[in-house]
């Protein structure tokens, strides 16, 4: 393909992704799978952190099989990975995961240990950012489990967008949910959860940035906490 060929491509999947924005903003959940599993079968995978499976069991409905994209950091909680093995395991999807190019030890080895306390934007980006954008490329969109309600930079999340960073239609299918319909979904159907949030964690990410919220505070309060730090990158 050629380049002013990419372009056109790109540009239809822009409008694309804006007009169903705009078409899908009242849309239950399933309706945005199944047009997101419609409109690019094979093409189209959810990302989950594995804090739950909601997104990942909803889009299983839409698209039985779906690819389900994990990434593991390798400074995981035991608990995430035991999840992951288990939705992989009892649900109807392909979970893929996908790794950073360096081990935790190649990596201390490169920059000194414990990137993640000194300069956690470039960890993020290391082990997070750069492996999903290589992970994203055989595909033309994306599902995540973003939420409007988790944090101010978060509140004006579309259901359907445009990922102009990764040139890719982004789904956001619950972002119109509250906590309480997470809560509400994953005890009608029996959704897996990660056993840490029933632990104290209300979101969970990895194991050096993360900790416990108290009463009180806000879900992400327990990321990169004392930082102003709140997001790893994968959304901005």
């Amino acid at each position: 393909m050629t380049t002013v060929q990419e372009e056109c491509v790109t540009g239809e999947l822009k409008e694309l992704a804006e007009q169903a924005g705009r078409d899908l903003e009242e849309a239950s959940a399933p309706e945005i799978l199944r047009w997101a599993a419609g409109t690019f079968g094979e093409r189209f995978c959810v990302t989950s952190s594995m804090e739950d499976a909601v997104v990942a069991h909803l889009a299983s409905r839409a698209l039985p099989g779906v690819d389900v994209v994990f990434l593991d950091t390798g400074y995981h909680f035991e608990e995430t990975i035991g999840t992951r093995d288990a939705v992989q395991a009892v649900m109807d999807v392909n979970v893929i995961t996908l790794t950073p190019r360096q081990t935790v030890a190649e990596q201390d080895a490169e920059y000194g240990p414990k990137l993640h306390d000194r300069d956690p934007d470039l960890c993020c980006g290391l082990r997070k950012v750069r492996p999903l954008e290589e992970g994203l490329r055989g595909y033309l969109a994306w599902a995540t489990g973003l939420r409007r309600e988790e944090s101010p930079i978060r509140a004006n999340t579309p259901v359907v967008g445009w990922d102009g960073k990764r040139r890719k239609v982004k789904i956001s299918p619950i972002a119109r949910w509250s906590q309480e319909d997470v809560a509400a979904y994953v005890a009608e159907h029996g959704v897996l959860t990660n056993p840490l949030l029933m632990d104290g964690y209300a979101s969970v990410g990895c194991r050096p940035c993360t900790r416990r919220v108290l009463e009180g505070e806000n879900a992400r309060a327990g990321r990169w906490a004392g930082r102003s730090k709140t997001e790893c990158g994968l959304h901005g």
